[in-house]
């Protein structure tokens, strides 16, 4: 892959007999923290920060908006499990990180965002690019620094990292104004270490949970995206090898168990797998394990489970028992709470038959009518023929959902996604930051006609890096799941939908200089699918879809999951 970088990939520090600038600790204490790769824009505030930039070593990818930045910095954290970086001047390019940063905090992302700031000396004056970033962000981060004295930056650098990585992860912002960036300070820039905490689980809880799997007839494994950001996927899939629990997903935590796994039975909630939420409102145990209770995966929360009890196990003690009441809550690390459950293959052998047979009863149909593409089949054939090196970064609506019911993932990161805030515009920008981590892997955006719109200008970050990824752009004309739902839930009251006067995308990727091809028949969906796995430069396949499809099966808005619409 040729990737055009700004410095060489191990180039040595600029040495100098000068003190370091604010900046330089920056830069060096990045470098301590084990960071090689951000993703940034560059503007007045934040200048001193690429003043000392070249010769870091640290390689910069230069986004065309910055909510790309932050978007393209998650999607590197969720895959590489470490601190996603971004960079923003001041005023308009902090507040374009804002959706970006939310995005990281309702999916808890680790990020460290550097903004830069006017000089302290006319902050408060409504100076030019001036906002107050640092109160704007507070509902959206972990925590945030004001820097006000650059002696302070390796002690604020570290305590960052620390608390984006550590228990649940998430954002943290970090506001430089430009003249403690430049100053020269005679801290010798040390490397600080901070000892993570590590919450054991209560084993009075432990022997609880155990005692309550033991007698269950009808439980159920309920898997959230916090298994994977507690670095806990080995040992539930070791515990489940062992206790052959029936399985079910929320939309973050799908791959935590593989696709084809035979205890694993699909998403639940809205637009779920129906065998997963009937086996979930069957249930008489939930086994919670870094799940939420999200209003999409419960539907009306007070008939959801009804005659379940709930064991949850979760990192942040605040989740547990805030929107469903726990029989038994496991509060700390949840890899150690996993490894301690002492449960042997439950004796539920009828249990599993009905999960089996729900199973059968509702698997997808594929032979759609007509001679159109049909969405899901096309994805279905995607990730299945790519196998274990498949990454899908999705965008948000109807094609979100076909590619969480419809892929094959094999682990967690092979599926990013915007879970918690549904941000359109996530996939192309997400697509470059697990492309540039993964750079082997076959990372594919999927997105909509109306999404792409919403980041586009990302084509020119592609193609100026050269990063390989392969685009799906499924366009129906329509703002797809909202039209949907104005013909389900408002009378077919179509408003705001229509989007006829789309561009050729084939024809404005290839303005790009990106590789472009469209399809429009079911036919051609083998021959696509070909050419996309066989390309090893970008790649845009438009592929046009009718607009009068939709999602199924669906969980209507304030009903309860065994009442799902199909088709």
């Amino acid at each position: 892959m040729n990737i055009l970088l700004n410095t060489p990939l191990n180039a040595p520090a600029p040495t100098s007999s000068q003190a370091p600038t604010g900046a330089e600790l920056v830069v060096s204490a990045l470098r301590d923290q084990g960071v090689n790769m951000v993703f940034g824009y560059p503007g007045g505030a934040i200048m001193p920060l690429y003043d000392a930039l070249p010769g870091s070593g640290l390689k910069h990818i230069l986004v065309r908006h910055e909510q790309a930045a932050a978007f393209a910095a998650d999607a590197y954290a969720r895959v590489t499990g470490k601190a996603g970086v971004c960079f923003a001047t001041s005023g308009p390019g902090a507040t374009n990180l804002l959706t970006g940063i939310a995005n990281a905090f309702m999916d808890s992302v680790p990020l460290v965002i550097i903004t830069g700031q006017v000089p302290t000396q006319v902050m408060g004056t409504d100076a030019f690019q001036e906002i107050d970033i640092f109160g704007m962000s507070l509902p959206v981060v972990k925590h945030s620094f004001l820097v006000r004295n650059a002696k302070d930056i390796p002690k604020i650098m570290a305590q960052a990292f620390e608390i984006a990585t550590s228990g649940r992860p998430g954002p943290v912002l970090i506001d430089l104004p430009k003249d403690i960036a430049q100053n020269r300070t005679e801290n010798t820039n040390p490397v600080i270490q901070i000892d993570k905490p590590h919450s054991e689980p209560d084993p009075i809880a432990i022997a609880l949970a155990e005692s309550m799997l033991k007698r269950a007839k009808r439980p159920v494994l309920y898997i959230g995206g916090g298994v994977a950001k507690a670095g806990a996927v080995q040992a539930l899939r070791r515990f489940n090898m062992l206790a052959g629990i029936p399985a079910v997903a929320t939309l973050t935590g799908l791959g935590v168990l593989p696709s084809d796994n035979a205890d694993f039975y699909g998403m639940l909630g809205m637009h779920g797998n129906k065998a997963a939420n009937t086996l979930v409102q069957e249930a008489d145990l939930l086994l919670v394990c870094g799940a939420r209770f999200d209003d999409r995966a419960t539907g009306k929360l007070d008939t959801f489970a009804p005659d379940a009890k709930v064991i949850h196990l979760d990192c942040d003690g605040a989740e547990i028992g805030k929107l469903r009441a726990a029989n038994a809550g496991v509060q700390g690390d949840l890899k150690a709470a996993l490894e301690k459950l002492a449960i042997g293959i439950l004796d539920i052998s009828t249990w599993r038959a009905r999960a089996r047979d729900l199973r059968t009863r509702h698997i997808f149909d594929y032979d759609a009518p007509g001679t159109g593409v049909f969405a899901p089949a096309f994805l279905e054939e995607l990730s299945r023929r790519t196998g274990d090196r498949f990454v899908a970064t999705c965008d948000v609506g109807q094609h979100q959902m076909w590619v969480a019911q419809h892929c094959h993932f094999s682990r967690p990161e092979s599926h990013l996604t915007s879970g918690g805030l549904g941000a359109m515009g996530y996939g192309i920008p997400a697509g470059i930051g697990a492309k540039l981590a993964y750079p082997d892997d076959c990372v594919v955006t999927i997105t909509g006609d109306g999404s792409i719109m919403m980041n586009i200008q990302e084509l020119a970050t592609i193609r100026r890096y050269g990063v390989g990824l392969k685009i799906v752009l499924f366009d129906n004309s329509t703002l797809g799941l909202v039209r949907q739902w104005q013909e389900l839930f408002f009378e077919g009251n179509y408003s705001e939908i229509d989007l006829y006067d789309n561009p050729d995308f084939a024809d404005v990727a290839r303005a790009f200089g990106i590789e472009a091809f469209t399809v429009s028949r079911r036919d051609q969906t083998s021959a696509a699918i070909d050419r996309l796995l066989r390309t090893r430069g970008p790649i845009l396949a438009h592929v046009r879809i009718s607009p009068h499809e939709n999602v199924w099966p669906l969980v209507p808005p304030g009903k309860s999951n065994a009442e799902m619409m199909e088709k």
